[in-house]
């Protein structure tokens, strides 16, 4: 292990030198003003972070003791917001400068814009006790800085993790903290669909939000967002998201929660709706399944538009490979253009347009096929889907010299543009436009 740790870490550094930048192992270091330290840490176990916590703190108060100074002005940073039983929602925050009180004004960064509000009550942990470990709680009137803080306000539930919180002083315009509080948000609203379409994001804190929204919205993955929330996900949430299922969208119809626990109530809500939750604390897992979501939804909106799509082709029927005259007419046909699926309608244009039916089968080298392209010879199987169809017989309706083409209407045309694009050529593409003009679809 030592060794593995020894070969990483020379690999690491010689890539760091190439940078230009001088590196030592921190408890290895001499001099940090000439050499940056690296302190090896675990994301898996978390070893390290504490060597790496002390280290800042160690140098802070050394190399910069003259640049550390108290300021009387409050400043606040939003860790977390929380549901409390008996308190409502609360918020955790920092505060590194100045003081607060109860009773002072506040105004918070919210989801659908600042909150103003009044500190119902400041509560801190016991002594040497941390926020997250449960107990009774401290109340205090007033805390000074640097402390951690639990917030007691009315109108906390949109508030976000990782903004600022300010106190408005008697000096202070309010309006101009309102707009300084949204500045963080103004770059997150900047990344939400304009056109409304999209899924929903969730996100712990600000900066997972703000990652992921940069990670979904870049040109390589492309995933519209048209949602976003903080926290744990709620019935709420769920509600928004089915918005889009409502509106016929249903690939958008899924909430993507980044490193968020999701409640039992919206669990059940979402089944029930048909809303789809993908949960991880990896972003890239997010992208991976929804790419995989959006695949099953285009197959299974291929699937309900097969019978409305029509695929083009011209077929040329072969004279000495008429096995059946009659319906079910079968008989062997040169593929000219396009391509011939099974279900495809076909029709006679140089003898009015009437029509034969539909391709019931195809055989390929005596094998089935559902799929036949331009090049290629088939048996193939038309029946007919009315009495009128029936009637058709081969060599006394038409012949070997006329063509066969599908009938295309202005509904498969649309079908396959919206849900069939991917997989048409440009010359399918171009028989559609012949095809259009010979049936007068305008």
């Amino acid at each position: 292990m030592q060794k593995e740790f020894e070969a990483r870490s020379q690999s690491v550094f010689l890539q760091l030198n190439e940078q230009g930048l001088n590196v030592s192992l921190y408890w290895k270091n001499s001099d940090p003003r000439r050499f940056v330290n690296v302190v090896p840490t675990s994301a898996v176990t978390g070893e390290g972070v504490p060597d790496l916590l002390q280290l800042m703190i160690k140098l802070t108060q050394t190399m910069m003791a003259e640049r550390l100074a108290l300021l009387s002005i409050p400043q606040a940073t939003v860790l977390e917001v929380k549901t409390v039983e008996g308190l409502g929602t609360t918020v955790d925050v920092v505060l590194i400068n100045g003081t607060l009180k109860e009773g002072d004004r506040i105004v918070v960064c919210g989801l659908s814009g600042p909150i103003v509000t009044r500190i119902k009550s400041l509560k801190t942990p016991q002594v040497l006790k941390e926020m997250r470990v449960k107990g009774a709680l401290v109340d205090h009137k007033e805390v000074s800085a640097a402390i951690g803080v639990k917030v007691v306000a009315p109108g906390m539930e949109s508030a976000v993790a990782g903004t600022q919180m300010y106190v408005v002083g008697p000096e202070d315009d309010e309006e101009e903290l309102k707009d300084a509080v949204m500045a963080d948000m103004a770059d997150i609203f900047g990344k939400i669909d304009k056109t409304g379409h999209g899924v929903c994001v969730q996100a712990s804190t600000l900066g997972s939000l703000e990652a992921l929204l940069a990670f979904l919205s870049s040109p390589e993955v492309g995933i519209p967002v048209s949602g976003i929330n903080l926290g744990p996900v709620h019935k709420k949430d769920v509600l928004r998201a089915n918005v889009m299922a409502e509106k016929g969208f249903k690939k958008y119809a899924v909430l993507l929660c980044f490193d968020v626990p999701v409640t039992k109530d919206a669990r059940e809500l979402a089944a029930e709706y048909g809303v789809t939750i993908f949960t991880s604390d990896i972003i890239y897992h997010l992208h991976d399944a929804f790419k995989e979501w959006i695949k099953r939804c285009k197959l299974e909106e291929q699937e309900a538009a097969r019978l409305t799509a029509v695929f083009p082709c011209r077929l040329k029927p072969i004279a000495s490979c008429i096995f059946n005259n009659k319906s079910p007419i079968v008989m062997g046909v040169d593929i000219i253009e396009g391509v011939a699926k099974v279900g495809t309608p076909l029709c006679v244009p140089s003898r009015g347009g009437f029509s034969l039916g539909r391709i019931a089968s195809m055989e390929l080298d005596h094998k089935p096929v559902d799929v036949a392209k331009a090049g290629q010879s088939v048996a193939m199987k038309i029946e007919a889907g009315n009495q009128q169809e029936a009637s058709r017989v081969y060599g006394r309706h038409f012949d070997a010299a006329d063509e066969l083409v599908s009938r295309i209407s202005r509904e498969s045309i649309d079908a396959l543009k919206e849900h069939f694009r991917d997989v048409m050529s440009k010359d399918d593409w171009r028989l559609v436009v012949k095809l259009k003009a010979m049936f007068q679809i305008n």
